[in-house]
């Protein structure tokens, strides 16, 4: 009998706002607003995030496991209870750095075909 090996997963590209989501995640945990909040300024205010969208992909992402509820909570003194914060997972980590390889190579075949400048 032939042994055969399962096939990887097709990589599937990210949404935009999947993406923006897990990008906003990278550098810690954060609560929806603060999400919202931060894809506005890494995206330079070209995407707006509502929160049904928002929450949504928040609600795909945890259910794929690329994000998780963080069980750490801030003093409540300093915060409202009913926000929950989240986290990037290992593998939602390692889908944001094959996503981000791949818009970056969409990004340099866009320059050797001259449609956007070279960059420094």
């Amino acid at each position: 009998m032939a042994h055969t090996s399962a096939k990887p997963p097709l990589y599937q590209p990210l949404t935009p706002a999947a993406f923006h989501i897990l990008l906003s995640l990278a550098d810690g945990e954060k609560h929806g607003y603060a999400i919202m909040q931060e894809v506005e300024v890494i995206s330079i205010g070209q995407v707006k995030l509502g929160p049904g969208i928002l929450y949504g992909t928040i609600k795909r992402l945890v259910e794929n496991e690329l994000i998780q509820e963080s069980e750490r909570r801030p003093d409540p003194a300093m915060d409202d209870q009913r926000r929950r914060y989240y986290c990037l997972t290992a593998a939602g980590r390692q889908e944001l750095a094959v996503e981000t390889s791949r818009l970056a190579n969409l990004v340099a075949q866009a320059q050797a075909r001259h449609v956007l400048k070279q960059t420094a």
